[in-house]
């Protein structure tokens, strides 16, 4: 009871706010009447309280939960909402991929016994129209499956074919990962980032690849287009960078339209906001940064010799020592801190309240 009273102290609005603003006494109070309240100065402080801001945070940010709504024999690595929230994608190390039906009270809607797993799932996703799912693992090779057919169990060319899209170019047939992919937003193309540093670009339509860049000096964990046009691509990679690559002027080879220098460790994630101006980085530096392309330049400068320290993020805590370094020549817009990445490479999303 007290530790119950204490927390409702500390995440209420204050009780001056129903004197300043008259209504009836309820919660949670709306975030228009808690400014209102501000504007008036109610707590005498010239802003909210630190009880304000969190019972603000909480009309946003979940407060039920989390709650078991499946249990497998291995592990879940990768997973992702469809666009419209109404299904969620999660894929296992032991060859499963599970799409979930979120307005069906998570019901499975498609169990896919993957074929060819080296690893485990690295990557997949989901077509525009939600008709198609890809998946990739430390293969060339990317499957396709159509999850908009009736049937719940889909064991690769057993009760559905799962054809494999072959990102090997004709003359390179040596063996390298996927570590992401993404449907274009027309659903007409694939991109792909791999383990020999490159990325590809597969069209769907021709059933070939169309194109590749050597992109980066290490492996790139995360690619996505910028927008809806298809033209410009977004990459991260852990030699710590950042790039834009514009398709239209690919004039040099494997030069990109520009870098974005910040990141003291590899980047393990980026999601766009779509509007081929701003997305987001998740670091092994443990931050999450948020970019602007109209301030990115030529410059790959790394400063590689920030990093005086052994640090292994599949199981070593990040060293106290390297949470306050700044790149001095960060040019991102904003830079998130709080999260931990450990164990896994987590992944970053806009919100869709934001998009």
């Amino acid at each position: 009871d007290e530790i119950s009273q204490l927390t409702n102290l500390r995440s209420g609005p204050n009780d001056r706010l129903h004197q300043l603003v008259p209504g009836k006494q309820q919660l949670p109070v709306s975030p228009v009447r808690m400014l209102a309240g501000r504007e008036s100065n109610y707590s005498g402080k010239g802003r909210f309280s630190s009880a304000d801001r969190c019972h603000m945070l909480s009309r946003y940010l979940p407060v039920n939960g989390p709650w078991l709504v499946d249990q497998t024999t291995s592990r879940a690595y990768v997973s992702q909402f469809s666009a419209d929230g109404s299904l969620f994608v999660a894929g296992f190390q032991g060859s499963n991929i599970r799409i979930y039906n979120v307005d069906r009270g998570w019901k499975v809607q498609k169990n896919i016994l993957a074929k060819s797993l080296r690893w485990t799932v690295t990557d997949t996703s989901l077509s525009p129209d939600q008709q198609y799912l890809v998946y990739t693992s430390m293969s060339p090779v990317v499957h396709i499956v159509n999850v908009g057919s009736s049937t719940t169990e889909s064991l690769a060319n057993v009760t559905e074919i799962h054809e494999g899209l072959d990102f090997s170019s004709n003359d390179r047939r040596y063996s390298f990962g996927i570590f992401s992919v993404k449907f274009s937003t027309d659903g007409r193309e694939l991109v792909a980032g791999s383990s020999d540093d490159s990325i590809y670009v597969y069209d769907l339509e021709a059933n070939k690849l169309s194109l590749r860049i050597m992109a980066h000096t290490a492996d790139v964990n995360t690619v996505t287009f910028a927008d809806e046009s298809g033209n410009l691509i977004y990459s991260g990679s852990d030699d710590n960078l950042c790039k834009v690559w514009d398709r239209r002027c690919l004039v040099a080879k494997d030069k990109p339209a520009g870098v974005l220098v910040g990141h003291l460790e590899g980047i393990t994630f980026l999601d766009s906001r779509g509007d081929g101006r701003y997305f987001i980085s998740n670091g092994k530096d443990q931050t999450i940064k948020l970019w602007d392309i109209r301030k990115m330049s030529s410059d790959a400068s790394c400063n590689l010799g920030y990093r005086n320290f052994e640090w292994d993020y599949r199981w070593m805590d990040y060293p106290p020592q390297a949470r306050d370094l700044k790149h001095p020549s960060d040019g991102s817009v904003a830079t998130y801190k709080g999260h931990s990445v450990l164990r896994t490479l987590i992944r970053c999303y806009f919100s869709p309240e934001y998009r």
